[in-house]
């Protein structure tokens, strides 16, 4: 009579590892001087002002090279940040100079040359291609809300966004006049294909555009991704981002949730 019960059990415990190893893969792995380490070691070298450059993300090359030097679990290259740190003495020459540590943190100010389009003005419109055939014009989505999503298949922090996208803000506002539109920058129908078919597998399934000569990126903005842009009912922008910081979606959903109930 127990038997279902152990089974049920066993399926249960199969799921929740399996939910954990998914999330897990989308983290971070941070190498500084060609060791892993912590987020919170991040942090403080962020409190000592000692980042010196950042880079989100590795080609097939350097991956390989990182595979053969170091003796450890690197996850997917789309998820390594390589982080380079002043040394002991560059950092003392930068305590002589005032306000340089100011300059050191994870996510930059973006400067507001990077966006074209600023809120509280119209939209650019555009027509996109979607993966599953399905054409998309932003003129004829009068009436919802549009979150507009610029990203690229080898962008870890975008990829670390569309982890979020599902459950706080597909699944939540499903049923509401809103309609999300993630387009791939410069990347063709069958790289953005092969790229949703691998995200499915983590659970993170939805339509997405291509952009393939960066036509529709070069009326709205330039420089880093992910970028968004949430578009009102009438056309208008009214709320704009850069990168995926920890509260980047929640920031997103709530400003979705405002222009919904308007």
């Amino acid at each position: 009579m127990k038997k279902p019960f152990y089974l049920l059990l066993v399926f249960f415990l199969l799921f929740q590892t399996s939910f954990a190893q998914q999330k897990k893969s989308f983290d971070p792995v941070y190498i500084v001087n060609k060791e892993v380490v912590s987020k919170e070691k991040i942090e403080e070298y962020m409190m000592q002002g000692a980042i010196k450059a950042m880079k989100n993300g590795v080609s097939d090359e350097e991956y390989t090279l990182l595979k053969k030097k170091m003796d450890a679990k690197l996850g997917e290259k789309e998820f390594i940040v390589l982080i380079e740190v002043f040394t002991k003495e560059e950092l003392e020459k930068r305590k002589e100079t005032p306000n340089n540590s100011l300059k050191n943190t994870i996510i930059e100010e973006v400067p507001d040359e990077e966006f074209f389009l600023k809120i509280n003005t119209k939209a650019a419109d555009f027509t996109v291609p979607m993966i599953n055939g399905k054409v998309l014009q932003l003129s004829k989505l009068k009436g919802k809300v549009v979150l507009l999503n610029f990203w690229a298949t080898w962008c870890g922090p975008c990829l670390r966004e569309f982890h979020e996208m599902p459950s706080k803000i597909l699944e939540k506002y499903k049923n509401e006049d809103f309609i999300f539109i993630p387009i791939a920058i410069n990347e063709s129908k069958a790289l953005v294909s092969k790229k949703m078919t691998y995200l499915k597998g983590k659970g993170i399934v939805f339509n997405a555009g291509f952009d393939l000569k960066g036509d529709i990126w070069n009326q709205y903005a330039t420089g880093s991704i992910p970028k968004n842009f949430i578009i009102d009912k009438e056309g208008i922008i009214r709320f704009t981002s850069t990168g995926n910081s920890e509260t980047n979606v929640d920031n997103l959903a709530l400003e979705i949730e405002k222009l919904l109930k308007q």
